[in-house]
């Protein structure tokens, strides 16, 4: 008969296993594949989680977890991803979380606002502190940040086909954009403001 600290021990590895067979295969991965790289029965798994919509809740709420609790999360829009992808134990949750942005649901929402909320306190220090300009609407702006980085990023990662590195492929997005981003973010684009005084006209 087994423990109840071993029936944990169990439905934690299982839940650890469905995090990086979800990241590699994507979400359309069975429960008898999962069951079959943990070591345990179809019949085992269902018992701790019911389903695999149960198993998917519980990778999704120990994945928000592990985000909100680690360290290596910078406040940076995109940092925390590629702080955490550059720490071997978090591989397979980043592979997680770029899935789940792919495939939407309440864990790529959440996911998201969080980052959302973390650039917004990471722009206002930098406002505060004399480094990034102010904005009109320092929510919206944020927003708009983080959009463009998460989008930016699931399109890299779907053009490099289904067997990519998500490790790798975040260093080298981040070789890719970091200058261009840089000059924008320093120089800007347009030459004067007259697109932005037309929009505000016609706005009000």
């Amino acid at each position: 008969m087994r423990t109840a600290s071993e029936d944990l021990t169990t439905k934690a590895r299982i839940r650890d296993t469905a995090i990086g067979v979800f990241g590699s295969q994507g979400f359309t991965a069975g429960v008898r594949s999962i069951a079959t790289a943990a070591g345990v029965s179809p019949g085992l798994l269902n018992h701790h989680f019911g389903s695999k919509n149960g198993l998917r809740t519980a990778c999704d709420e120990h994945v928000l977890r592990v985000i909100r609790e680690s360290k290596a999360a910078s406040s940076a829009p995109t940092g925390m991803m590629e702080q955490l992808a550059r720490i071997d134990e978090y591989a397979p949750l980043v592979a997680y979380i770029v899935r789940s942005f792919s495939a939407g649901g309440t864990l790529a929402r959440e996911l998201f606002e969080h980052m959302v909320d973390d650039a917004v306190r990471y722009i206002d220090d930098g406002v505060r502190d004399g480094r990034f300009t102010p904005s009109r609407d320092p929510a919206a702006r944020a927003r708009f940040l983080t959009r463009q980085n998460v989008g930016g990023l699931l399109l890299y990662v779907q053009m490099a086909g289904p067997d990519v590195d998500f490790r790798e492929a975040l260093s080298a997005l981040g070789d890719e954009i970091t200058l261009p981003a840089l000059e924008l973010y320093t120089d800007g684009l347009f030459t004067d403001s007259q697109a932005l005084n037309t929009y505000l006209e016609a706005r009000t």
